[in-house]
């Protein structure tokens, strides 16, 4: 059979981009993903085994806990994983998971035996006419336009540099860093302790009266709340610190001291239960390790922690030197944390500063917000709508002749 068959406009292949934060799926040939849900879950009873979606989260649940199927960006519980789809197929996209090819990112680390039952998954339980895997590193550089680009992703569990030279993926020039998403909130949960500010997250409050600057907050606790888990609690407190990092943190252009951070004007953010916090200096110095992890007081210690510039050089100098003029002119951000207002300038001035003069840096930041946030979404959209690419898909036919090892021939 054809792989031609899964071209055209009636039949549009779905496209899955599972993160560590949240899964985008949509239709191939779209610019943004029908879904972004979190890849969180809640635990439920018999009836319900999982609550997803962000409304499901939202609600607190007796004793239900905070679960997600990846590790690592890799997917360790199937059960989950299952769930997760059903879910999308079903909610999201409202389609018959039989009447779609179905195109899925990987991160480049992957394992064969995942991949292995990721083809099997599928082409069994979810019965797709076609399939394909690819690395999430590929399509973001793709989604840009390029084939050859070093793809610098950071978002919320690490910060990974992958070089993708001709569409395929330099395993050996991949480079990892804790220095990410999650780093930094656990930066902003100490400073606000250290600042006696209590965050209370919105499932706990009923209303709240306005108060200036200073005050102590008035609000209204919500009247029989059940008893949920610490790990549910923990979740949406994080998800209240991850808004106030959106809100207020930002990257200076170049390394500055605390006498040029105390001018910098404050801004303020109001948490759920209406108190009005001042941040001023620290909004500049919670994510200045992200690119000086040595010269910064961390509060939190463990791993490598590479800077974003070291993380990218490290990666370049393992590539062959033919490769990396390219990969310095095409250096592509992914990733949430990448959106932070000045990251991109900052990491231009500090990968400046770490080649010769004569070596061009160019930092790809995509035209808007999404680009980098789909990006691998975006990648996999245009891909797999592509009519050329329609040749590649492996097919039911092929899945049963081969088996699910298919996957290693025909998805590198």
């Amino acid at each position: 059979m054809s792989g031609s068959v899964y071209g055209g406009d009636e039949v549009g292949a779905v496209c899955f981009d599972i993160g560590s934060h949240t899964v985008r799926a949509g239709f191939a040939g779209e610019d943004a993903p029908k879904a972004n849900i979190p890849t969180h879950m809640l635990t439920g009873d018999d009836n319900t085994k999982y609550h997803i979606g962000t409304n499901a989260l939202s609600y607190p649940r007796e004793k239900a806990e905070v679960v997600m199927p990846l590790k690592d960006g890799m997917i360790e519980n199937w059960e989950q994983c299952e769930a997760m789809l059903d879910y999308v197929y079903s909610k999201c996209l409202s389609v018959d998971s039989a009447e779609h090819p179905v195109m899925m990112s990987e991160v480049a680390w992957n394992r064969p035996a995942i991949r292995h039952k990721t083809c099997e998954m599928m082409f069994e339980k979810y019965n797709v006419p076609a399939f394909f895997l690819c690395k999430n590193a590929v399509l973001a550089a793709f989604a840009s336009g390029r084939s050859t680009a070093l793809v610098l992703d950071t978002g919320s569990v690490q910060t990974t540099a992958i070089p993708v030279h001709d569409g395929y993926v330099l395993q050996h020039g991949i480079v990892k860093s804790p220095l990410a998403g999650n780093f930094l909130a656990a930066q902003m949960r100490e400073h606000l302790k250290e600042q006696n500010v209590e965050v209370v997250p919105t499932y706990k409050i009923a209303s709240k009266e306005p108060v200036k600057e200073g005050e102590p907050p008035k609000w209204v606790a919500k009247k029989n709340l059940p008893a949920v888990s610490s790990s549910y609690h923990n979740y949406m407190v994080d998800c209240v610190i991850e808004d106030l990092m959106q809100h207020v943190l930002q990257v200076h252009d170049r390394p500055a001291s605390d006498e040029d951070l105390n001018m910098i004007p404050a801004n303020i953010f109001e948490f759920p239960n209406g108190y009005n916090a001042m941040f001023g200096a620290e909004r500049f110095k919670i994510p200045e390790p992200l690119f000086d992890p040595i010269g910064t007081n961390l509060r939190i210690l463990g791993g490598d922690m590479l800077a974003m510039q070291h993380v990218v050089s490290s990666s370049i100098s393992m590539c062959d030197v033919d490769v990396r003029p390219s990969l310095w002119s095409n250096i592509i951000l992914a990733g949430g944390t990448t959106l932070m207002s000045g990251f991109s300038e900052r990491l231009t001035t500090e990968c400046t500063a770490k080649t010769t003069s004569s070596m061009k840096v160019k930092v790809v930041t995509g035209g808007n917000t999404s680009d980098r946030i789909f990006s691998a979404w975006v990648g996999a959209s245009i891909l797999a709508s592509l009519g050329n690419f329609q040749e590649l898909w492996i097919s039911k036919q092929e899945y049963e002749e081969e088996g699910k090892l298919v996957v290693d021939r025909k998805c590198p």
